[in-house]
């Protein structure tokens, strides 16, 4: 096998377990894994991160279902909002500049973490 496939391998093996531990992983892993280890451009690396983000999310989806840990409740609404966000979002990545998207992408990432380990 190939390097080039050995890190795509990885990538995905790391992004699988990051999305079944923490609920995320297809944005934060892959992103940055496509554009700094594979010279991905940065649009097709977020269009490929959200491709990816299905496949895995269904199958923790399944694992979590059958330990009844969804609050379905929660879910509908949730995924409304992020349906109408992801049709505005796919239209619009193309129309930010890469330097613009990478400073937003990064920021998020970051003030995600620090909530995260102050709360």
């Amino acid at each position: 096998m190939d390097k080039k496939k050995m890190k795509l391998l990885s990538i995905g093996l790391v992004t699988g377990l990051i999305n079944g531990l923490f609920g995320s992983g297809g944005g934060t892993i892959v992103v940055p894994a496509l554009v700094f280890l594979l010279n991905v451009n940065d649009y097709k690396a977020h269009a490929t991160a959200i491709s990816i983000i299905l496949p895995l999310s269904i199958i923790s989806t399944i694992i979590y279902f059958a330990n009844n840990s969804i609050p379905f409740k929660v879910v509908l609404p949730v995924t409304i909002g992020g349906m109408v966000g992801s049709y505005i979002g796919a239209k619009t990545l193309n129309k930010i500049p890469i330097t613009i998207l990478r400073k937003i992408f990064g920021g998020v990432i970051i003030y995600t973490a620090i909530r995260m380990i102050w709360k």
